[in-house]
């Protein structure tokens, strides 16, 4: 993993969004694309960072692409800042 990818990941409005969203349950790349007003290619684009960055994972069935959080990876930054602050487990 890559904290840089991941955190210029986190770092779009949209892909925070779609995390969002992911967190209710996998849907396919057709049912996130509905709930924004910008192109299915863009949304694509947003899908393929946020995979690359390894915050959502993907699975074809049939003809369609469901996507899921990947939250290991949420988990991994969250210790990584905690530990930058210097914060115990008693603070």
């Amino acid at each position: 993993m890559s904290i840089q990818n991941t955190l210029k990941a986190l770092s779009d409005p949209t892909r925070r969004e779609i995390l969002n969203m992911l967190k209710k349950g996998s849907m396919s790349a057709g049912e996130i694309s509905e709930q924004f007003s910008v192109s299915f290619a863009a949304i694509s684009r947003h899908l393929s960072v946020l995979k690359e960055a390894d915050l959502i994972r993907d699975e074809r069935d049939g003809k369609y692409i469901y996507y899921e959080l990947n939250a290991s990876v949420l988990e991994e930054i969250m210790l990584w800042i905690t530990d930058l602050k210097g914060e115990t487990k008693n603070d």
